[in-house]
């Protein structure tokens, strides 16, 4: 969708500038920083049931709630703090969300001690390289691969909550391990990164 002058982009951008911002600097860039890993992981996870808008213009509230998205502070939030966590109008207030964050960060420090980062861990679900498609269209784009099919079955058993395959084709995308701009998108097609 564009405005006359503007670059063509994927069609679930629409118009909105926080939208068009979250697309054009991050959605599909590969990220190889455990802190922003883990903060797509609480973000998709709380997007479960709702809307990627609807976490995105929480997303302030979450950095804040959730310690900058420190799994380290994360994983140490007590009983205490998650209950003054149902009472923050930053985030979405949802009981068993806010507990897989902490459960989450604990599972992520697990993962980092084993494989030294979490980001070498995770890139080894796509050969250490993204996978890069080229759909016409939005249409097109899966909701689950065999890759995050895989992924996510491994992070269950890791201890992961929120973690089903649908979020975790959904946290791929975000940071990268896949870029699904399609092929009309300036970022997509001869114009992938």
């Amino acid at each position: 969708m564009t405005l006359s002058g503007e670059k063509t982009r994927c069609s679930w951008v629409g118009l909105k500038p926080h939208l068009i911002r979250y697309h054009d600097d991050e959605w599909g860039a590969p990220v190889h920083d455990d802190r922003k890993h883990f903060e797509m992981l609480v973000l998709e996870g709380a997007q479960a049931g709702l809307t990627w808008e609807t976490i995105l213009l929480r997303r302030e509230g979450y950095r804040k709630a959730f310690a900058g998205f420190d799994p380290a502070l994360v994983a140490r939030f007590t009983t205490r703090k998650k209950a003054v966590l149902m009472r923050e109008a930053g985030i979405i207030r949802n009981q068993l969300k806010i507990e897989a964050a902490v459960t989450n960060a604990q599972a992520f420090l697990a993962v980092q001690k084993e494989f030294g980062s979490f980001d070498r861990y995770v890139w080894r679900f796509v050969d250490g390289m993204a996978k890069i498609n080229r759909w016409k269209n939005q249409k097109e784009i899966p909701a689950t691969t065999a890759e995050s099919d895989a992924l996510s079955k491994d992070l269950k058993k890791r201890g992961f909550r929120f973690v089903g395959s649908t979020i975790i084709y959904a946290y791929m995308q975000a940071v990268g391990l896949v870029n699904d701009h399609t092929y009309e998108c300036f970022l997509g097609g001869k114009g992938n990164r």
